[in-house]
């Protein structure tokens, strides 16, 4: 029962790309009768519970995934939030693009999970598409070939025609290096090279283009715009993710002129490795965290994941880790965090924040909507 409502948990909470929760568990009369008028549609979607959120497609009763679910995730599978910020910020930057009101979104179903392994590899005789650099056999790091694109993902965007779903919109994702790990030899000791931010950009727009072309020839995509978004993957040893840092609208077999973005992610409190974004949001949640640790000593740590776009503060993921034991502590605590958070932290942002004990179990969970006055509260029990 506990995993199964920690799961339902995290699918409402944080940066969602769909609003899903607000509808599959809703026994209104007003969700039930919008999946019934899209089925005699011939198509259903998840329902829209916020209109800042896309609608999901469902086929044949079920959720549609992604054909190369999971590439990303064995591609980034030392720093997780990588994939999590670059998700979001597909997502994010599609909005401005393809409008929520307008279309519904799709997990991409053009790319294959083979195509994008194949993508990702190194060009060679046995893979004559690879993006990546041929490995010229050198083991030294400023002398080897390095793995410059690290991540591609695909998200669809539909609308109706005649009652029935077609693509009107493409996004790709692009994840590039700025450090690339690598092994001398099996199970051996890891090295780093550096890739510079210039040779990161250059190699970019070369993959993007190459990405375009390809893309183009697929079945349906020939005449839709594609937006590409280039990312720049964060360190394995990084506590927050990466950042897109440009993007590019296509609606030919050519890019259009690179617009840079301004997404950011930032870890609270600010480390020297990791300045603040803002300084008003950091001395708020530094607020919080004294208030919450005086009251609370046996605390291992309060930190958060702050995003922003254009340096104005869009959502905030805190993380507290605890030596609780006993359930009325956590309770009591939970109450307590749930006062500190709505005095101290901004009120105009949606916010979450995930207790857990020393052993890595989810304790407590609390999340806020933006503009919402109280936090949803739950505890979780043995």
């Amino acid at each position: 029962m506990r995993k199964k409502y920690l799961a339902l948990v995290s699918l409402c909470a944080g940066t969602m790309l769909l609003s899903a929760c607000g509808n599959l568990g809703s026994g209104s009369g007003n969700s039930v009768t919008q999946a019934t008028q899209r089925s005699n549609k011939g198509y259903q979607t998840t329902g829209q519970a916020d209109t800042s959120d896309y609608q999901g497609v469902i086929e044949n009763g079920r959720y549609l995934t992604s054909k190369a679910r999971g590439v990303g995730i064995i591609q980034n599978s030392e720093n997780m939030l990588n994939l999590k910020s670059f998700e979001s910020g597909m997502t994010t930057l599609s909005k401005e693009e393809f409008p929520t009101k307008d279309y519904i979104f799709r997990e991409g179903q053009l790319l294959t999970k083979g195509t994008v392994q194949d993508w990702l590899g190194r060009r060679s005789k046995d893979n004559p598409t690879g993006l990546n650099p041929e490995d010229n056999g050198e083991k030294d790091a400023d002398k080897r070939n390095p793995i410059y694109i690290q991540q591609i993902e695909e998200q669809d965007y539909m609308k109706e025609t005649d009652g029935k779903l077609e693509l009107a919109g493409i996004t790709i994702g692009i994840g590039m290096n700025r450090k690339d790990y690598y092994q001398k030899e099996q199970y051996g000791a890891v090295y780093t090279t550096n890739i510079s931010k210039e040779k990161m950009e250059e190699e970019g727009k070369k993959a993007a283009a190459e990405v375009l072309k390809r893309v183009r020839k697929l079945d349906g995509a020939s005449d839709v715009p594609i937006l590409i978004c280039m990312y720049e993957q964060a360190p394995n040893d990084s506590l927050v993710g990466g950042t897109f840092y440009a993007y590019s609208v296509s609606d030919g077999d050519t890019l259009g002129s690179w617009k840079e973005t301004d997404l950011q992610t930032s870890v609270l409190p600010a480390t020297s490795a990791n300045g603040a974004v803002n300084d008003n949001d950091e001395s708020s949640f530094n607020a919080f965290k004294n208030k919450t640790q005086s009251f609370f000593p046996n605390l291992a740590g309060v930190t958060a994941q702050a995003k922003y776009n254009n340096k104005s503060l869009q959502e905030l993921h805190v993380k507290i880790t605890t030596q609780f034991y006993s359930e009325t502590e956590i309770r009591s605590f939970t109450q307590f965090v749930s006062q500190m958070a709505k005095t101290y932290l901004p009120g105009d942002i949606p916010i979450d924040i995930t207790i857990k004990g020393s052993d890595g179990e989810v304790q407590a969970f609390l999340a806020r909507e933006k503009d919402s006055g109280s936090f949803y509260t739950h505890v979780f029990d043995d």
